[in-house]
Protein backbone atom coordinates (compact mmCIF):
# COMPACT_ATOMS: atom_id res chain seq x y z
CA UNK A 1 0.00 0.00 0.00
CA UNK A 2 1.04 3.83 -0.03
CA UNK A 3 2.21 5.83 2.14
CA UNK A 4 -0.72 8.15 2.55
CA UNK A 5 -3.04 9.13 5.10
CA UNK A 6 -6.59 10.31 5.28
CA UNK A 7 -7.97 12.39 8.06
CA UNK A 8 -11.27 10.21 8.57
CA UNK A 9 -13.10 10.97 11.85
CA UNK A 10 -10.90 12.71 14.15
CA UNK A 11 -7.58 9.95 13.49
CA UNK A 12 -5.22 10.09 10.20
CA UNK A 13 -5.44 6.78 9.04
CA UNK A 14 -3.90 4.71 5.96
CA UNK A 15 -5.57 5.28 2.95
CA UNK A 16 -6.49 1.92 2.33
CA UNK A 17 -8.20 1.64 5.85
CA UNK A 18 -10.54 4.69 5.02
CA UNK A 19 -14.00 3.13 5.35
CA UNK A 20 -17.56 4.75 5.21
CA UNK A 21 -20.16 2.03 6.93
CA UNK A 22 -22.61 0.45 4.42
CA UNK A 23 -25.29 2.37 7.03
CA UNK A 24 -23.98 5.86 6.47
CA UNK A 25 -26.47 7.98 5.03
CA UNK A 26 -24.05 8.91 1.86
CA UNK A 27 -24.68 5.19 0.84
CA UNK A 28 -28.04 5.50 2.11
CA UNK A 29 -29.36 8.53 0.55
CA UNK A 30 -26.33 10.10 -1.63
CA UNK A 31 -26.66 12.41 1.47
CA UNK A 32 -22.77 14.12 1.60
CA UNK A 33 -21.92 17.39 0.95
CA UNK A 34 -17.96 17.49 -0.53
CA UNK A 35 -15.55 19.64 -2.05
CA UNK A 36 -12.44 19.59 -3.93
CA UNK A 37 -9.32 21.83 -3.70
CA UNK A 38 -6.51 21.67 -5.89
CA UNK A 39 -2.44 22.98 -4.96
CA UNK A 40 -0.57 25.12 -6.96
CA UNK A 41 3.17 24.77 -6.55
CA UNK A 42 1.89 22.27 -3.44
CA UNK A 43 -0.18 25.12 -2.17
CA UNK A 44 -3.94 25.07 -1.98
CA UNK A 45 -5.45 27.18 -4.54
CA UNK A 46 -8.97 28.61 -3.04
CA UNK A 47 -9.02 26.56 -0.02
CA UNK A 48 -11.04 28.99 2.09
CA UNK A 49 -13.83 29.25 -0.86
CA UNK A 50 -14.11 25.79 -1.25
CA UNK A 51 -14.79 25.12 2.41
CA UNK A 52 -17.33 28.34 2.82
CA UNK A 53 -19.18 26.23 0.07
CA UNK A 54 -18.70 23.24 1.84
CA UNK A 55 -20.44 25.10 5.16
CA UNK A 56 -22.88 26.53 2.81
CA UNK A 57 -23.99 22.87 1.80
CA UNK A 58 -23.64 21.34 5.14
CA UNK A 59 -26.03 24.16 6.52
CA UNK A 60 -28.49 23.28 3.42
CA UNK A 61 -28.17 19.36 4.37
CA UNK A 62 -28.55 20.40 8.28
CA UNK A 63 -25.53 18.93 8.93
CA UNK A 64 -23.25 19.80 12.37
CA UNK A 65 -19.81 17.83 11.25
CA UNK A 66 -18.69 18.71 14.79
CA UNK A 67 -15.84 21.05 13.20
CA UNK A 68 -15.45 24.70 12.94
CA UNK A 69 -14.44 26.13 9.52
CA UNK A 70 -10.90 27.03 10.85
CA UNK A 71 -10.87 23.72 12.61
CA UNK A 72 -11.39 22.28 9.11
CA UNK A 73 -8.93 24.36 7.64
CA UNK A 74 -6.61 23.03 9.80
CA UNK A 75 -6.86 19.21 9.90
CA UNK A 76 -6.64 20.25 5.74
CA UNK A 77 -3.40 21.59 6.13
CA UNK A 78 -2.09 19.11 8.30
CA UNK A 79 -3.51 16.02 5.85
CA UNK A 80 -1.87 17.75 3.24
CA UNK A 81 2.00 18.08 5.10
CA UNK A 82 1.56 14.47 5.78
CA UNK A 83 0.84 13.66 2.43
CA UNK A 84 3.31 15.44 0.99
CA UNK A 85 6.66 13.90 1.59
CA UNK A 86 4.76 10.94 -0.61
CA UNK A 87 5.35 12.28 -3.81
CA UNK A 88 8.57 14.29 -5.41
CA UNK A 89 8.39 18.28 -4.78
CA UNK A 90 7.04 19.10 -8.17
CA UNK A 91 3.51 17.17 -7.52
CA UNK A 92 0.55 18.71 -6.81
CA UNK A 93 -2.57 17.44 -5.01
CA UNK A 94 -6.35 17.21 -5.38
CA UNK A 95 -7.74 17.83 -1.60
CA UNK A 96 -11.18 16.14 -1.00
CA UNK A 97 -13.30 16.75 1.65
CA UNK A 98 -15.85 14.58 2.42
CA UNK A 99 -18.87 14.73 4.79
CA UNK A 100 -22.32 13.17 5.57
CA UNK A 101 -24.44 12.85 9.13
CA UNK A 102 -22.94 9.52 9.45
CA UNK A 103 -24.82 6.10 10.04
CA UNK A 104 -28.40 5.92 10.18
CA UNK A 105 -29.75 5.90 13.78
CA UNK A 106 -32.11 2.83 12.79
CA UNK A 107 -28.76 1.03 13.10
CA UNK A 108 -26.93 2.51 15.92
CA UNK A 109 -26.84 -0.75 17.63
CA UNK A 110 -23.66 -1.77 15.31
CA UNK A 111 -22.02 1.66 16.67
CA UNK A 112 -22.67 1.14 20.10
CA UNK A 113 -25.87 3.09 20.22
CA UNK A 114 -24.07 6.48 18.68
CA UNK A 115 -23.93 7.80 15.75
CA UNK A 116 -22.10 10.72 14.18
CA UNK A 117 -20.95 12.37 11.08
CA UNK A 118 -18.76 11.11 8.77
CA UNK A 119 -15.68 13.70 8.17
CA UNK A 120 -12.74 12.71 6.01
CA UNK A 121 -9.95 14.68 4.02
CA UNK A 122 -8.24 12.85 1.90
CA UNK A 123 -5.00 13.81 -0.24
CA UNK A 124 -4.02 12.57 -4.21
CA UNK A 125 -1.11 13.13 -6.87
CA UNK A 126 -2.49 15.45 -9.56
CA UNK A 127 -0.80 13.49 -12.11
CA UNK A 128 -3.64 10.96 -12.97
CA UNK A 129 -5.79 14.07 -13.26
CA UNK A 130 -3.76 16.22 -15.19
CA UNK A 131 -1.67 13.83 -16.96
CA UNK A 132 -4.49 12.67 -18.39
CA UNK A 133 -6.10 15.81 -19.39
CA UNK A 134 -2.97 16.93 -22.11
CA UNK A 135 -5.43 16.28 -25.23
CA UNK A 136 -7.76 18.36 -24.28
CA UNK A 137 -5.43 21.59 -23.81
CA UNK A 138 -4.22 20.54 -27.18
CA UNK A 139 -6.63 19.83 -29.41
CA UNK A 140 -9.66 21.37 -27.46
CA UNK A 141 -13.17 20.40 -26.25
CA UNK A 142 -16.21 18.75 -28.69
CA UNK A 143 -19.62 20.01 -26.45
CA UNK A 144 -22.54 18.71 -27.28
CA UNK A 145 -26.20 19.17 -25.66
CA UNK A 146 -27.38 15.81 -23.69
CA UNK A 147 -30.90 14.61 -23.07
CA UNK A 148 -30.19 15.11 -19.26
CA UNK A 149 -31.24 18.36 -17.81
CA UNK A 150 -29.75 19.73 -14.97
CA UNK A 151 -31.62 19.63 -11.31
CA UNK A 152 -33.69 22.74 -11.21
CA UNK A 153 -33.54 25.10 -8.03
CA UNK A 154 -37.08 24.30 -6.84
CA UNK A 155 -36.12 21.23 -6.28
CA UNK A 156 -32.96 20.82 -5.05
CA UNK A 157 -30.41 24.35 -5.25
CA UNK A 158 -27.82 23.14 -7.38
CA UNK A 159 -25.13 25.91 -5.39
CA UNK A 160 -24.98 22.86 -2.58
CA UNK A 161 -21.94 20.29 -3.82
CA UNK A 162 -23.55 16.76 -2.86
CA UNK A 163 -23.14 13.57 -3.57
CA UNK A 164 -26.30 13.56 -4.49
CA UNK A 165 -25.02 13.63 -8.68
CA UNK A 166 -27.20 10.94 -10.49
CA UNK A 167 -28.15 13.56 -13.34
CA UNK A 168 -24.43 14.45 -13.61
CA UNK A 169 -23.36 10.22 -14.57
CA UNK A 170 -26.38 10.14 -16.45
CA UNK A 171 -24.98 13.10 -18.58
CA UNK A 172 -21.46 11.33 -18.93
CA UNK A 173 -23.34 8.52 -20.06
CA UNK A 174 -25.02 10.21 -22.59
CA UNK A 175 -22.16 11.96 -23.38
CA UNK A 176 -20.40 8.77 -24.75
CA UNK A 177 -23.22 7.61 -26.30
CA UNK A 178 -23.40 10.49 -28.52
CA UNK A 179 -19.58 9.93 -29.67
CA UNK A 180 -15.92 9.75 -27.99
CA UNK A 181 -14.48 12.15 -26.34
CA UNK A 182 -18.04 14.47 -26.06
CA UNK A 183 -18.33 16.43 -23.16
CA UNK A 184 -22.05 16.82 -22.36
CA UNK A 185 -23.68 20.17 -21.51
CA UNK A 186 -26.97 20.40 -20.05
CA UNK A 187 -29.81 22.06 -19.95
CA UNK A 188 -32.07 23.76 -17.28
CA UNK A 189 -35.76 22.97 -17.56
CA UNK A 190 -36.46 26.19 -19.31
CA UNK A 191 -33.91 25.18 -22.09
CA UNK A 192 -31.11 27.33 -21.44
CA UNK A 193 -27.38 26.42 -20.97
CA UNK A 194 -26.76 25.29 -17.07
CA UNK A 195 -23.79 23.60 -16.67
CA UNK A 196 -21.81 19.94 -17.51
CA UNK A 197 -21.46 17.46 -15.08
CA UNK A 198 -18.69 18.88 -12.60
CA UNK A 199 -17.75 21.79 -14.47
CA UNK A 200 -19.37 24.96 -15.93
CA UNK A 201 -19.41 26.94 -19.26
CA UNK A 202 -18.38 30.56 -20.79
CA UNK A 203 -19.78 32.12 -24.48
CA UNK A 204 -17.67 35.07 -25.51
CA UNK A 205 -19.34 36.99 -28.14
CA UNK A 206 -17.78 40.45 -29.70
CA UNK A 207 -14.94 40.34 -27.18
CA UNK A 208 -18.07 39.91 -24.01
CA UNK A 209 -17.67 36.69 -21.62
CA UNK A 210 -21.03 35.53 -20.91
CA UNK A 211 -21.75 32.98 -18.27
CA UNK A 212 -25.47 30.87 -17.94
CA UNK A 213 -28.02 32.72 -15.47
CA UNK A 214 -27.03 31.13 -11.82
CA UNK A 215 -30.19 29.95 -10.92
CA UNK A 216 -29.48 26.04 -11.86
CA UNK A 217 -26.47 25.23 -11.90
CA UNK A 218 -23.41 25.25 -9.35
CA UNK A 219 -21.63 28.49 -8.40
CA UNK A 220 -18.05 26.68 -9.14
CA UNK A 221 -15.16 28.43 -7.65
CA UNK A 222 -13.17 28.17 -11.00
CA UNK A 223 -16.32 30.14 -12.56
CA UNK A 224 -15.70 32.92 -9.68
CA UNK A 225 -11.93 32.86 -10.47
CA UNK A 226 -12.99 33.70 -13.99
CA UNK A 227 -15.36 36.11 -13.29
CA UNK A 228 -12.44 37.84 -10.92
CA UNK A 229 -9.65 37.66 -13.38
CA UNK A 230 -11.83 38.84 -16.31
CA UNK A 231 -12.70 41.79 -14.31
CA UNK A 232 -8.90 42.48 -13.40
CA UNK A 233 -8.12 42.42 -17.11
CA UNK A 234 -11.09 44.85 -18.04
CA UNK A 235 -13.04 42.42 -20.02
CA UNK A 236 -17.01 42.86 -19.36
CA UNK A 237 -18.91 39.69 -18.52
CA UNK A 238 -23.00 39.31 -18.41
CA UNK A 239 -24.76 36.25 -16.80
CA UNK A 240 -27.44 35.85 -19.00
CA UNK A 241 -29.98 32.91 -20.25
CA UNK A 242 -28.09 30.85 -22.74
CA UNK A 243 -29.34 28.67 -25.37
CA UNK A 244 -28.22 26.29 -28.35
CA UNK A 245 -28.65 29.36 -30.64
CA UNK A 246 -26.01 31.97 -28.69
CA UNK A 247 -23.52 28.56 -28.33
CA UNK A 248 -23.20 28.34 -32.07
CA UNK A 249 -23.26 32.05 -32.62
CA UNK A 250 -20.37 32.39 -30.04
CA UNK A 251 -16.78 33.66 -30.82
CA UNK A 252 -15.22 31.27 -27.98
CA UNK A 253 -16.33 28.87 -25.55
CA UNK A 254 -14.82 27.66 -22.63
CA UNK A 255 -14.98 25.47 -19.39
CA UNK A 256 -13.76 25.70 -16.12
CA UNK A 257 -13.26 23.25 -13.32
CA UNK A 258 -11.02 22.86 -10.27
CA UNK A 259 -8.42 20.52 -11.67
CA UNK A 260 -7.92 21.52 -15.10
CA UNK A 261 -8.90 25.33 -14.50
CA UNK A 262 -9.77 26.16 -18.17
CA UNK A 263 -9.72 24.46 -21.47
CA UNK A 264 -11.46 25.88 -24.97
CA UNK A 265 -14.01 23.83 -26.70
CA UNK A 266 -13.16 23.66 -30.38
CA UNK A 267 -16.56 22.35 -31.04
CA UNK A 268 -20.34 23.02 -30.36
CA UNK A 269 -23.42 20.21 -31.30
CA UNK A 270 -20.60 19.11 -34.23
CA UNK A 271 -19.99 22.48 -35.47
CA UNK A 272 -16.44 24.52 -34.75
CA UNK A 273 -16.78 26.99 -33.11
CA UNK A 274 -15.12 30.64 -34.21
CA UNK A 275 -12.20 29.60 -36.08
CA UNK A 276 -11.03 26.01 -34.22
CA UNK A 277 -8.46 26.97 -32.25
CA UNK A 278 -8.35 28.54 -28.70
CA UNK A 279 -9.53 32.50 -28.50
CA UNK A 280 -7.87 35.73 -28.03
CA UNK A 281 -10.16 36.53 -24.71
CA UNK A 282 -9.80 32.75 -23.08
CA UNK A 283 -5.80 32.95 -24.05
CA UNK A 284 -5.86 36.20 -22.12
CA UNK A 285 -7.31 34.30 -19.31
CA UNK A 286 -5.32 31.57 -19.11
CA UNK A 287 -2.29 33.57 -19.11
CA UNK A 288 -3.92 35.51 -16.07
CA UNK A 289 -4.83 32.30 -14.63
CA UNK A 290 -1.20 30.71 -14.77
CA UNK A 291 0.72 34.13 -13.68
CA UNK A 292 -2.05 34.56 -10.78
CA UNK A 293 -1.53 30.48 -9.32
CA UNK A 294 2.19 30.83 -10.51
CA UNK A 295 2.45 27.71 -12.61
CA UNK A 296 1.95 27.07 -15.69
CA UNK A 297 -0.72 23.89 -15.77
CA UNK A 298 -0.30 23.20 -19.62
CA UNK A 299 3.01 22.80 -19.54
CA UNK A 300 2.64 21.01 -15.80
CA UNK A 301 -0.20 18.13 -17.82
CA UNK A 302 3.15 17.67 -20.39
CA UNK A 303 5.69 16.67 -17.74
CA UNK A 304 2.60 14.54 -16.15
CA UNK A 305 1.94 12.87 -19.06
CA UNK A 306 5.18 11.71 -19.69
CA UNK A 307 5.80 10.40 -16.09
CA UNK A 308 2.12 8.50 -15.61
CA UNK A 309 3.20 5.15 -17.03
CA UNK A 310 5.78 4.57 -14.56
CA UNK A 311 3.71 6.71 -11.46
CA UNK A 312 0.93 3.91 -11.96
CA UNK A 313 3.90 1.26 -12.03
CA UNK A 314 5.31 2.13 -9.07
CA UNK A 315 1.70 2.56 -6.86
CA UNK A 316 0.99 -1.23 -8.15
CA UNK A 317 4.82 -2.38 -7.02
CA UNK A 318 3.96 -0.85 -3.91
CA UNK A 319 0.59 -2.42 -3.65
CA UNK A 320 1.91 -5.72 -4.65
CA UNK A 321 4.74 -5.43 -2.05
Amino acid sequence: MTDRVVYFNGEYVAESAARVSIFDSALMFGDMAFEMTRTFGQQPFGLLAHLDRLYGSLRLLEIDCGLTIEEMEAKTLETLARNQPTEAEDVDWQIMHNVSRGPLPLYATVFDGATEPTVSINCWPLITHMGGFLANYRDGLRLAICAQQAIPAHLMDPKAKTRSRMHYQMAVLQGARLGAGIWPVMLDPDGFLAEGPGWNIFLVKDGVVFSPEPRNCLLGVSRGNVLTLAERLEIPVRQANLGRYEALQADEIFCTSTTYCICHAVEFEGQTVGDGGPGPVFQRLQAAWKEQVGVDFVAQAEDYAQRLAAWREAELAVGVS
